[in-house]
Protein backbone atom coordinates (compact mmCIF):
# COMPACT_ATOMS: atom_id res chain seq x y z
CA UNK A 1 0.00 0.00 0.00
CA UNK A 2 1.80 3.51 -1.26
CA UNK A 3 1.03 6.32 1.45
CA UNK A 4 1.85 9.92 0.46
CA UNK A 5 3.87 11.54 3.71
CA UNK A 6 2.79 15.37 3.78
CA UNK A 7 5.77 17.84 3.57
CA UNK A 8 5.67 18.91 6.73
CA UNK A 9 9.02 19.67 9.18
CA UNK A 10 10.03 15.91 10.07
CA UNK A 11 9.80 16.33 13.76
CA UNK A 12 6.03 17.20 13.51
CA UNK A 13 5.45 14.63 10.94
CA UNK A 14 7.25 11.79 13.16
CA UNK A 15 5.00 13.34 16.25
CA UNK A 16 1.47 13.06 14.19
CA UNK A 17 2.01 9.38 12.89
CA UNK A 18 2.98 8.42 16.57
CA UNK A 19 -0.23 9.64 18.07
CA UNK A 20 -2.05 8.08 14.93
CA UNK A 21 -0.97 4.48 15.85
CA UNK A 22 -1.55 5.07 19.56
CA UNK A 23 -4.96 5.89 18.74
CA UNK A 24 -5.68 3.19 16.49
CA UNK A 25 -3.88 0.43 19.10
CA UNK A 26 -6.03 2.12 21.96
CA UNK A 27 -9.03 0.97 19.54
CA UNK A 28 -8.42 -2.20 18.81
CA UNK A 29 -6.65 -3.98 22.25
CA UNK A 30 -10.66 -2.81 23.39
CA UNK A 31 -12.58 -3.99 20.36
CA UNK A 32 -10.50 -7.49 20.78
CA UNK A 33 -10.43 -8.22 24.20
CA UNK A 34 -14.35 -7.30 24.17
CA UNK A 35 -15.14 -9.97 21.52
CA UNK A 36 -12.08 -12.45 22.50
CA UNK A 37 -13.80 -12.75 26.36
CA UNK A 38 -17.21 -13.07 24.88
CA UNK A 39 -16.41 -15.81 22.72
CA UNK A 40 -13.72 -17.37 24.85
CA UNK A 41 -11.06 -17.44 21.83
CA UNK A 42 -7.79 -17.69 22.98
CA UNK A 43 -6.15 -16.81 19.44
CA UNK A 44 -8.48 -13.64 19.84
CA UNK A 45 -7.38 -12.81 23.51
CA UNK A 46 -3.89 -13.69 22.16
CA UNK A 47 -4.45 -11.06 19.71
CA UNK A 48 -5.75 -8.57 22.02
CA UNK A 49 -2.66 -8.87 24.07
CA UNK A 50 -0.31 -8.45 20.85
CA UNK A 51 -1.84 -5.44 20.09
CA UNK A 52 -2.21 -3.98 24.01
CA UNK A 53 2.06 -4.61 23.74
CA UNK A 54 1.87 -2.63 20.38
CA UNK A 55 -0.26 0.09 22.20
CA UNK A 56 2.59 0.27 24.72
CA UNK A 57 5.19 0.42 22.16
CA UNK A 58 3.39 2.87 20.18
CA UNK A 59 3.05 5.13 23.29
CA UNK A 60 7.14 4.60 23.61
CA UNK A 61 7.88 5.38 20.14
CA UNK A 62 5.53 8.83 20.79
CA UNK A 63 7.85 10.06 23.18
CA UNK A 64 11.34 8.68 21.94
CA UNK A 65 10.61 10.35 18.49
CA UNK A 66 9.66 13.85 20.41
CA UNK A 67 13.23 13.33 22.34
CA UNK A 68 15.15 12.59 19.69
CA UNK A 69 13.65 15.28 17.82
CA UNK A 70 15.47 17.83 20.42
CA UNK A 71 18.65 19.59 19.27
CA UNK A 72 22.22 18.80 20.70
CA UNK A 73 22.40 20.60 24.37
CA UNK A 74 24.95 20.82 27.13
CA UNK A 75 24.78 17.57 27.96
CA UNK A 76 24.26 15.80 24.81
CA UNK A 77 26.13 17.27 22.28
CA UNK A 78 25.78 14.72 19.85
CA UNK A 79 21.96 15.10 19.93
CA UNK A 80 19.23 12.66 21.53
CA UNK A 81 18.75 10.52 18.49
CA UNK A 82 19.47 7.06 20.69
CA UNK A 83 16.60 7.60 22.50
CA UNK A 84 14.95 5.85 19.26
CA UNK A 85 17.57 2.88 19.81
CA UNK A 86 16.56 2.59 23.69
CA UNK A 87 12.61 2.85 22.30
CA UNK A 88 13.14 -0.10 19.82
CA UNK A 89 14.89 -2.14 22.66
CA UNK A 90 12.49 -1.82 24.98
CA UNK A 91 9.52 -3.07 22.90
CA UNK A 92 11.58 -5.69 21.81
CA UNK A 93 11.26 -7.14 25.80
CA UNK A 94 7.28 -6.01 25.76
CA UNK A 95 6.87 -8.14 22.44
CA UNK A 96 9.32 -11.09 24.09
CA UNK A 97 6.52 -10.83 27.71
CA UNK A 98 3.48 -10.81 25.04
CA UNK A 99 4.85 -14.44 23.17
CA UNK A 100 5.69 -15.52 26.60
CA UNK A 101 2.05 -14.66 28.08
CA UNK A 102 0.91 -15.99 24.97
CA UNK A 103 2.32 -19.46 24.75
CA UNK A 104 1.21 -20.11 28.43
CA UNK A 105 -2.39 -19.89 27.65
CA UNK A 106 -2.58 -21.57 24.55
CA UNK A 107 -0.20 -24.08 26.55
CA UNK A 108 -3.12 -24.72 29.09
CA UNK A 109 -5.95 -24.99 26.22
CA UNK A 110 -3.81 -27.71 24.76
CA UNK A 111 -3.00 -29.85 27.51
CA UNK A 112 -6.47 -29.35 28.75
CA UNK A 113 -7.21 -31.40 25.94
CA UNK A 114 -10.48 -28.89 24.96
CA UNK A 115 -10.84 -25.19 24.25
CA UNK A 116 -13.89 -22.47 25.66
CA UNK A 117 -14.76 -21.35 22.36
CA UNK A 118 -18.05 -20.71 21.48
CA UNK A 119 -18.35 -21.99 17.96
CA UNK A 120 -21.51 -19.58 17.58
CA UNK A 121 -19.75 -16.29 17.85
CA UNK A 122 -17.19 -17.01 15.06
CA UNK A 123 -18.39 -14.55 12.95
CA UNK A 124 -18.20 -12.08 14.93
CA UNK A 125 -14.49 -13.06 15.74
CA UNK A 126 -13.80 -12.69 11.89
CA UNK A 127 -15.22 -9.40 11.59
CA UNK A 128 -13.39 -8.13 14.26
CA UNK A 129 -10.03 -9.61 13.06
CA UNK A 130 -10.84 -8.69 9.78
CA UNK A 131 -10.92 -5.10 10.61
CA UNK A 132 -8.40 -5.39 12.52
CA UNK A 133 -5.73 -6.18 9.56
CA UNK A 134 -7.69 -3.69 7.50
CA UNK A 135 -6.76 -0.83 10.07
CA UNK A 136 -3.18 -1.73 10.84
CA UNK A 137 -2.44 -2.69 6.86
CA UNK A 138 -3.07 0.71 6.30
CA UNK A 139 -1.31 2.44 10.11
CA UNK A 140 1.80 0.69 9.56
CA UNK A 141 1.84 1.70 5.74
CA UNK A 142 1.74 5.26 6.71
CA UNK A 143 4.23 4.69 9.74
CA UNK A 144 6.87 3.08 7.31
CA UNK A 145 6.47 5.75 4.94
CA UNK A 146 7.06 8.24 7.46
CA UNK A 147 10.19 5.73 9.00
CA UNK A 148 11.96 5.91 5.39
CA UNK A 149 11.61 9.58 5.28
CA UNK A 150 13.03 10.89 8.38
CA UNK A 151 14.96 7.45 8.48
CA UNK A 152 13.32 6.44 12.38
CA UNK A 153 14.30 3.20 13.95
CA UNK A 154 11.39 3.99 16.46
CA UNK A 155 8.74 4.68 13.54
CA UNK A 156 9.88 1.39 11.70
CA UNK A 157 9.88 -0.95 14.50
CA UNK A 158 6.67 0.13 15.09
CA UNK A 159 5.39 -0.28 11.36
CA UNK A 160 6.93 -3.65 12.08
CA UNK A 161 4.92 -4.40 14.95
CA UNK A 162 2.10 -3.20 13.25
CA UNK A 163 2.50 -4.99 10.26
CA UNK A 164 3.23 -8.51 12.15
CA UNK A 165 -0.25 -7.75 13.42
CA UNK A 166 -1.75 -8.02 10.10
CA UNK A 167 -0.46 -11.03 9.16
CA UNK A 168 -1.52 -12.78 12.80
CA UNK A 169 -4.93 -11.10 12.35
CA UNK A 170 -5.01 -12.94 9.07
CA UNK A 171 -3.97 -15.74 10.47
CA UNK A 172 -6.71 -15.84 13.51
CA UNK A 173 -9.20 -15.12 10.64
CA UNK A 174 -8.14 -18.66 8.59
CA UNK A 175 -7.91 -20.59 11.87
CA UNK A 176 -11.25 -19.20 12.90
CA UNK A 177 -12.98 -20.35 9.27
CA UNK A 178 -11.38 -23.79 9.95
CA UNK A 179 -13.23 -24.10 13.49
CA UNK A 180 -16.73 -23.39 12.01
CA UNK A 181 -15.67 -25.63 9.17
CA UNK A 182 -14.44 -28.63 11.18
CA UNK A 183 -15.62 -28.13 14.79
CA UNK A 184 -11.93 -28.72 16.31
CA UNK A 185 -11.96 -26.26 18.63
CA UNK A 186 -8.01 -26.74 19.80
CA UNK A 187 -7.14 -25.49 16.33
CA UNK A 188 -7.84 -22.18 18.40
CA UNK A 189 -5.09 -23.10 20.57
CA UNK A 190 -2.58 -23.80 17.88
CA UNK A 191 -3.25 -20.68 16.20
CA UNK A 192 -2.09 -18.91 19.34
CA UNK A 193 1.17 -21.05 19.54
CA UNK A 194 1.96 -19.85 15.85
CA UNK A 195 0.82 -15.92 16.38
CA UNK A 196 3.35 -16.50 19.20
CA UNK A 197 6.17 -17.62 17.08
CA UNK A 198 5.87 -14.61 14.81
CA UNK A 199 5.87 -12.09 17.59
CA UNK A 200 8.81 -13.60 18.87
CA UNK A 201 10.73 -13.61 15.66
CA UNK A 202 9.53 -9.99 15.48
CA UNK A 203 11.67 -9.17 18.98
CA UNK A 204 14.97 -10.80 18.45
CA UNK A 205 15.17 -9.10 14.95
CA UNK A 206 14.23 -5.24 16.99
CA UNK A 207 16.84 -6.33 19.71
CA UNK A 208 19.58 -7.49 17.78
CA UNK A 209 19.05 -4.25 15.46
CA UNK A 210 18.41 -1.61 18.46
CA UNK A 211 21.78 -3.48 19.94
CA UNK A 212 23.54 -2.45 16.92
CA UNK A 213 22.91 1.68 17.57
CA UNK A 214 23.07 1.47 21.31
CA UNK A 215 26.71 -0.03 21.03
CA UNK A 216 27.90 2.05 17.71
CA UNK A 217 28.10 -0.56 15.21
CA UNK A 218 29.27 1.23 11.74
CA UNK A 219 26.95 2.09 9.12
CA UNK A 220 25.86 -0.85 6.95
CA UNK A 221 28.81 -1.96 4.24
CA UNK A 222 27.16 -0.28 1.09
CA UNK A 223 26.53 2.83 3.08
CA UNK A 224 29.91 3.09 4.14
CA UNK A 225 31.03 1.80 0.62
CA UNK A 226 29.60 5.09 -0.90
CA UNK A 227 31.00 7.24 1.97
CA UNK A 228 34.67 5.76 1.05
CA UNK A 229 33.71 6.33 -2.81
CA UNK A 230 33.04 10.19 -2.47
CA UNK A 231 35.95 11.06 -0.45
CA UNK A 232 37.24 9.32 -2.73
CA UNK A 233 36.48 11.77 -5.52
CA UNK A 234 38.63 14.38 -3.70
CA UNK A 235 41.56 12.23 -3.32
CA UNK A 236 44.51 12.88 -5.71
CA UNK A 237 48.70 11.72 -5.56
CA UNK A 238 49.10 14.43 -3.18
CA UNK A 239 45.52 13.90 -0.83
CA UNK A 240 44.26 10.60 0.53
CA UNK A 241 42.31 9.57 3.65
CA UNK A 242 42.45 6.84 6.48
CA UNK A 243 40.85 5.97 9.47
CA UNK A 244 37.45 6.06 8.19
CA UNK A 245 34.88 5.46 11.36
CA UNK A 246 31.40 5.38 10.99
CA UNK A 247 28.46 4.53 13.60
CA UNK A 248 24.93 5.44 13.67
CA UNK A 249 22.30 7.36 16.64
CA UNK A 250 18.45 7.11 15.85
CA UNK A 251 18.34 8.91 12.45
CA UNK A 252 21.34 10.89 12.86
CA UNK A 253 25.08 9.15 11.30
CA UNK A 254 28.53 9.99 12.14
CA UNK A 255 31.75 9.58 10.28
CA UNK A 256 34.98 10.84 11.11
CA UNK A 257 38.28 10.39 9.15
CA UNK A 258 42.30 11.60 8.54
CA UNK A 259 42.20 13.67 5.47
CA UNK A 260 46.18 14.01 4.41
CA UNK A 261 46.67 16.73 2.56
CA UNK A 262 50.36 18.52 1.08
CA UNK A 263 52.05 20.18 3.93
CA UNK A 264 52.77 23.06 2.05
CA UNK A 265 49.11 23.89 2.27
CA UNK A 266 48.02 27.00 3.77
CA UNK A 267 45.00 26.96 6.58
CA UNK A 268 42.67 28.47 3.91
CA UNK A 269 43.74 25.98 1.61
CA UNK A 270 43.51 22.79 3.78
CA UNK A 271 39.75 24.44 5.51
CA UNK A 272 38.23 24.39 1.67
CA UNK A 273 39.50 20.56 1.16
CA UNK A 274 37.43 19.80 3.92
CA UNK A 275 34.53 21.92 3.43
CA UNK A 276 34.21 20.06 -0.09
CA UNK A 277 34.49 16.88 1.35
CA UNK A 278 31.71 17.62 4.03
CA UNK A 279 29.48 19.18 1.48
CA UNK A 280 29.38 16.13 -0.75
CA UNK A 281 29.10 13.42 2.11
CA UNK A 282 25.99 15.60 3.58
CA UNK A 283 24.71 16.13 -0.01
CA UNK A 284 24.20 12.80 0.17
CA UNK A 285 23.47 11.78 3.60
CA UNK A 286 21.86 14.84 4.91
CA UNK A 287 21.44 14.08 8.51
CA UNK A 288 25.38 13.00 8.05
CA UNK A 289 27.68 14.58 11.20
CA UNK A 290 31.07 14.66 9.08
CA UNK A 291 34.08 14.94 11.34
CA UNK A 292 37.68 15.58 9.54
CA UNK A 293 41.25 16.02 10.80
CA UNK A 294 43.53 17.28 8.87
CA UNK A 295 46.95 15.73 8.51
CA UNK A 296 50.17 17.15 6.90
CA UNK A 297 51.95 14.50 4.37
CA UNK A 298 54.66 13.11 6.64
CA UNK A 299 56.95 12.16 3.32
CA UNK A 300 60.76 13.78 3.56
CA UNK A 301 60.92 12.80 -0.22
CA UNK A 302 57.39 13.04 -2.00
CA UNK A 303 57.78 12.77 -5.71
CA UNK A 304 53.47 13.55 -5.66
CA UNK A 305 53.86 16.98 -3.73
CA UNK A 306 57.75 17.52 -3.81
CA UNK A 307 56.82 20.26 -6.50
CA UNK A 308 54.76 22.49 -4.01
CA UNK A 309 57.99 21.86 -1.80
CA UNK A 310 60.51 23.88 -4.34
CA UNK A 311 57.61 25.57 -5.63
CA UNK A 312 55.39 27.03 -3.28
CA UNK A 313 53.50 29.11 -6.05
CA UNK A 314 52.89 26.56 -8.31
CA UNK A 315 51.62 24.66 -5.12
CA UNK A 316 49.18 27.17 -4.12
CA UNK A 317 47.57 27.90 -7.77
CA UNK A 318 47.27 23.69 -8.13
CA UNK A 319 45.54 23.51 -5.02
CA UNK A 320 43.17 26.95 -5.90
CA UNK A 321 42.51 24.83 -9.43
CA UNK A 322 41.28 22.17 -7.57
CA UNK A 323 38.88 23.50 -5.19
CA UNK A 324 37.50 25.49 -8.12
CA UNK A 325 36.94 22.18 -10.25
CA UNK A 326 33.91 20.99 -7.39
CA UNK A 327 33.02 24.52 -6.52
Amino acid sequence: MDVVVSGEPDGVLKEKTARLSVASNTLLVVAKLAVGISIGSVGIISEAIHSAIDLVAAVIAYFSVRQSARPPDECHTFGHGKYESISGLLEAVLILAAALLIINEAARNLLGGEGTLNVEGIGLGIVVMLLSAGINLYVSSRLMAVAKKTESIALESDAWHLRTDVYTSAGVVAGLVLIRLTGLVILDAVIALAVAAIILRAAFDLIRRSFEDLVDRSLPTDEEARIREIISGHCTDAISFHRLRTRRSGPNRFVDLHLVIPRTATLEEAYGIVKQVENDVRREFPRMSVTIRVQPCTGEDCAACGVFTTCPECDRLALCGWLEERE
